[in-house]
């Protein structure tokens, strides 16, 4: 599990910003998701293309989430990074400059549909009621990346709760693009994983400073229990 003693030093910040801590002091599951980003063997799994070992301790902490979510009728959406035809006409500057040629057929096998590294990692508490979502782009709401959008707001939802890997790639991507669609955004602390603390850390304190707050697994699920729905002071 990453160590949070930097973004927990440096969190203040966020009250100079916007008078005070955090922007949320409720939850309200009827138009609330938990959005959990990119949990495939591909980044989760021993050994796959593009491991993120720290993304394994994490599990628990979504596992137990997202059962809670289950529990309050919120809806559980799944994002999986997908790589196909649209993908690449979509976003050829990924193609072309992020990986080597060599590693391009790479990538394209390990996240396109139907592959093992596409698939959810095995340890994680899938249910029968969840969404599912393939995504194109590193945000699941950058335009034309996804139907995340469509999916919640037919569901009334305006607040998610956001998990997965990496951090400062695929997770703050879509969170920042969440906010600016106006959506209220609590990221999980210790729900989220990507290389190193530093960058884990840093990813936490932008969002927390600029498009959201960041909330540890605990202080979630006692928002989901008390009778209000109320954060923990």
């Amino acid at each position: 599990m990453h160590s949070l003693d930097m973004f927990k030093e440096k969190m203040g910040r966020a009250a100079d910003i916007r008078g005070r801590l955090y922007a949320y002091e409720t939850i309200d599951p009827s138009r609330t998701a938990l959005v959990v980003v990119d949990m495939q063997n591909v980044f989760v799994a021993r050994g796959q293309l593009v491991e993120v070992p720290e993304a394994r301790d994490i599990v628990p902490n979504i596992n137990a989430l997202a059962a809670a979510c289950r529990a309050a009728g919120m809806t559980v959406v799944w994002v999986q990074h997908t790589v196909d035809k649209d993908a690449e006409q979509g976003w050829p500057i990924w193609f072309e400059f992020a990986m080597t040629p060599e590693q391009k057929p790479k990538y394209v096998e390990a996240m396109s549909a139907g592959s093992d590294g596409h698939a959810i990692y095995s340890e994680l508490d899938v249910d029968e009621r969840d969404v599912t979502v393939y995504k194109r782009r590193y945000s699941a709401f950058a335009e034309g990346a996804s139907a995340i959008d469509t999916v919640l707001r037919e569901r009334g939802i305006d607040s998610i709760i956001t998990t997965g890997t990496l951090t400062n790639v695929c997770c703050e991507s879509s969170a920042r693009d969440a906010y600016f669609k106006n959506y209220r955004i609590i990221f999980g602390s210790d729900a989220t994983a990507c290389l190193t603390d530093e960058e884990h850390n840093a990813s936490l304190l932008a969002v927390h400073n600029f498009f959201g707050d960041v909330r540890d697994t605990d202080e979630i699920l006692q928002a989901l229990r008390d009778n209000e729905h109320r954060f923990p002071a």
